[in-house]
């Protein structure tokens, strides 16, 4: 108790240097904290992906879809206990900046395939019942105010004109990872209206989202669906569904590398002024660690005295910049809407902010800490800070 006293003491015997200090460490904390939670944010889709669900796409590209009757095929396959289909619909909300995904599914046999998307049951039946019906997760109808029996209308890029669906259910996550931004509706009510607009291309999906039995068995199943239309002129390629998100992910690998980057940057940029105070502390303080040393204590006693002050600060703005990167996430991912489906900070972002902090006291301290321990007695206490 005695020494934790003598730590903060001596921390705060120059107030205005060390808040300073511990300003920079609030703000460089936090933008650590944030750049982490962006990088989490970016993978949200692959950690909220099941290791039971494949995707079956056309070979060539997503842009590509598959024929409709490509679903009973795969229904039989053995390995396969449920499928379903979705197709990108890609319309607009009033206005380009509203974005948020949209996808026509087959009601029952895609909500069998997503439990983690709790929707009540009279919900899941009027939507099941209505073909011009439409679901959507919780953060995308607080974000716009959506209730049940709204009209919602999309005004379509790949599927000219404007659709109208009515809000038939509001979906819950089951967990923070859960996507609560999507928009999903009739991919029958799609099909008919293309049918009746174009005549054409109505019998076609985006992807296959199958469920398999068991996990350890996703590469073998995969190879037994695109065996079957190998040769085709639609060839399949089927993967994890972590994976499919992965592919995503990837084609902005460049931007979450820069992004990392620029979280270390910061730290070390934290670093480098922290040992800056430490040294000026010791530099001031010189004459009284040669008196400590006369006194008997031993060099181990002084580099404590160092790192445990270093730490303290450290600490104290390591904290404080860890409860303040929460209300400013917050604020952010209701800044950006959907851009980000799950912006949360997770457990693993705030231990990583606590283990910087702790690494910048450790690292600021260090040479402040061995010259001190070196010091000659009486070179020491002919010193005037």
């Amino acid at each position: 108790m005695f020494i934790l006293k003598l730590l903060l003491k001596n921390a705060f015997r120059h107030r205005l240097r060390t808040l300073l200090t511990m300003v920079g460490l609030v703000v460089a904390i936090c933008a650590f904290g944030l750049l982490r939670t962006i990088v989490d944010a970016w993978y949200a889709g692959v950690e909220g992906t099941s290791s039971t669900r494949l995707v079956t796409r056309n070979s060539i590209s997503l842009t590509f879809p598959l024929p409709l009757s490509y679903a009973e095929r795969l229904r039989n396959v053995e390995g396969v206990t449920g499928l379903s289909w979705s197709n990108w619909f890609g319309g607009v909300y009033i206005t380009e900046r509203n974005f948020f995904p949209q996808f026509a599914v087959e009601p029952a046999s895609y909500l069998a395939l997503y439990p983690e998307y709790v929707l009540k049951d009279e919900e899941k039946k009027a939507f099941i019942l209505d073909r011009q019906g439409a679901i959507v997760g919780r953060k995308l109808a607080n974000q716009y105010g959506w209730k049940i029996g709204d009209q919602i209308p999309i005004r379509g890029t790949i599927y000219p004109g404007t659709w109208t669906f009515t809000l038939r259910g509001i979906w819950d996550g089951v967990d923070a990872k859960t996507d609560e931004s999507q928009l999903l509706f009739h991919w029958q009510f799609l099909s008919e209206s293309v049918r009746k607009r174009l005549g054409k291309g109505a019998d076609f999906v985006g992807v296959y989202i199958v469920r398999i039995n068991e996990p350890n068995n996703a590469p073998l199943v995969s190879e037994r669906l695109d065996a079957l239309f190998k040769n085709s002129l639609a060839e399949t390629l089927t993967e994890t569904e972590k994976a499919f998100q992965l592919g995503f992910v990837s084609m902005s690998e460049a931007i979450l590398v820069a992004i990392n980057a620029v979280s270390i940057v910061i730290v070390i940029i934290i670093m480098a002024v922290m040992a800056n105070t430490m040294m000026m502390t010791a530099r001031e303080r010189l004459a009284e660690y040669a008196t400590l040393k006369a006194l008997g204590f031993s060099p181990g006693f002084v580099v404590k005295l160092l790192f445990g002050e270093s730490l303290v600060i450290a600490l104290i703005g390591g904290a404080a910049g860890l409860f303040v990167t929460l209300p400013i996430a917050n604020a952010f991912a209701k800044a950006v809407g959907t851009l980000f489906p799950v912006f949360v900070v997770s457990q693993t972002t705030m231990l990583l902010q606590l283990a910087a902090s702790i690494v910048v006291g450790v690292a600021a301290a260090a040479w402040p800490a061995w010259k001190m321990s070196r010091i000659d007695i009486v070179n020491g206490l002919r010193h005037v800070g």
